[in-house]
Order: structure tokens, then sequence, then C-alpha cells
């Protein structure tokens, strides 16, 4: 059962859904299809086995498990609990012709609806902070990933140059909303997202509440200056857990 939170955010993507592609290209400068592509790299060979099983979690309109299919022969799950965004990925799946490979799956990150250690390895983009618990996701991810099995996650972040970071924070803050806001006819979204990036854990941060859950070799990689970042970690293997 959602949380009216989850149901508000749930119910605010949704609505955004037809836009969303569009706007992450065009509020990027289209960065964010290199972000993907270095997440999906870091994931590495848990994607080249064709028995692994890998999770695209909050996956909205698909964009990193198509690039997950791109780049591995792994089977792919993707899951996300907003219709309108799996509709839209769904179409992509079958444009592209993967749909033997790729899954979909309505679900809330919180309480997945999978069977503990099922997956090989797990990728998050830009899903994390939009969870009313990300410490609750994270344990959540970590009982469906299998002893060994690796999780990445890419997230906005915090710049790392003080000059970098005045400028960018203009443009998230007074830019991107306004932009946004005219052409998905929905401020509140883009309103949104600023402020939860504001509120989301830095990057060392971050690496402690994973740690916390149960992660073990977490670290992260900055991207485009500290904008985004990369973090990823290990369930710890049975052999070390012996």
């Amino acid at each position: 059962m959602l949380s009216p939170r989850a149901r508000e955010i749930r119910q605010m993507f949704s609505s955004i859904a037809r836009r969303y592609d569009f706007l992450n290209h065009l509020l990027s400068f289209n960065i964010d299809r290199s972000w993907r592509r270095r997440a999906v790299k870091l994931i590495g060979a848990e994607l080249s086995q064709k028995h692994s099983l890998c999770l695209d979690l909050c996956c909205g309109t698909g964009d990193l498990c198509l690039e997950m299919s791109r780049q591995g022969t792994a089977r792919i799950i993707a899951s996300d609990f907003s219709h309108p965004m799996l509709q839209l990925n769904r179409v992509k799946t079958q444009r592209l012709a993967i749909g033997h490979r790729l899954e979909i799956a309505e679900a809330d990150a919180l309480n997945l609806p999978f069977r503990a250690d099922s997956f090989d390895a797990l990728g998050i983009a830009f899903g994390l902070r939009n969870l009313e618990s990300p410490s609750r996701g994270l344990s959540e991810m970590l009982r469906v990933l299998k002893p060994g099995g690796k999780l990445v996650v890419l997230e906005f972040s915090k710049p790392t140059n003080a000059s970098f970071d005045r400028l960018f924070q203009f443009y998230f803050f007074k830019v991107l909303p306004r932009v946004g806001g005219f052409f998905s006819k929905h401020d509140q979204a883009y309103g949104y997202l600023p402020a939860s990036v504001s509120q989301f854990p830095t990057q060392s941060e971050l690496c402690e509440i994973m740690a916390h859950c149960g992660f073990e070799n977490v670290g992260y990689v900055n991207l485009s200056g500290g904008i985004a970042a990369l973090h990823y970690g290990r369930k710890r293997s049975e052999r070390a857990a012996t």
C-alpha cells in the first residue's frame, strides 16, 4: 500500500510521462545519455552473461534498461510504479525488438515482488531520491540481489567546484523549473526536481548510508564535475559471510 507521499510522486511522474524523455535530454543538454552509458559500463561483467538477471529499478520510460540491453546479453527486468511511464517503456522495447530479453513489472521499490537473492546486478537512475525512504529502498535492493551482486546508483549530486556549483544552482533552481514547467505544463514537477536534489545526501553521505544498509566495497565516481555521481557497492558474498 503506497503512502500519500508516494501516491503524490507517482501521480506527478505519470502526468509528465509523455514529455519526460524530451525534457531529460533538453534540460541536461543531452549529457544524461552519456551518464547512463557510464552507469551501465560500471555494472560490467554481470551484463555479459546470458544466464544473468539484472534489474532496472525505478526504470521510468526505460532509457537505462535499453542501454543495458545494448551493452550486454543478460535478461533484464524493468520495474517502476508509474503505469504511464511503463507504457512508454514497452513501446520502446517493442520498437527495438528486445522483448524476449526484457520484462516489465509494475511495482513499488520499497516493497518489491521479487524473491530474495534474485538478481546478479541492479541499476537505478535518478530514482533513489524519489523514494520516501532511500535507506529502506537500499535495504530492499540488498534483499533482492544475489550474494556478490552489484548495485549501481546514478543520481544527481553535489558539484565539487564552488564557482561551478553557484552557476549550476542558478540554472537548476531558476532556469530549469521555468523551462520544464513551460514544456510539461506541470510547474510542480520541475520545481520538485531541484528541491529533491538539494535535500539528497552528498556523495560521501550516500556511501555511508549504503554501507550502513549492508553493502560492501562501496564507492563513487563524480560525473560532469559532480552534477551527478555514480555510486556502487556489492552484496556480501556467501563465502565472505562465512
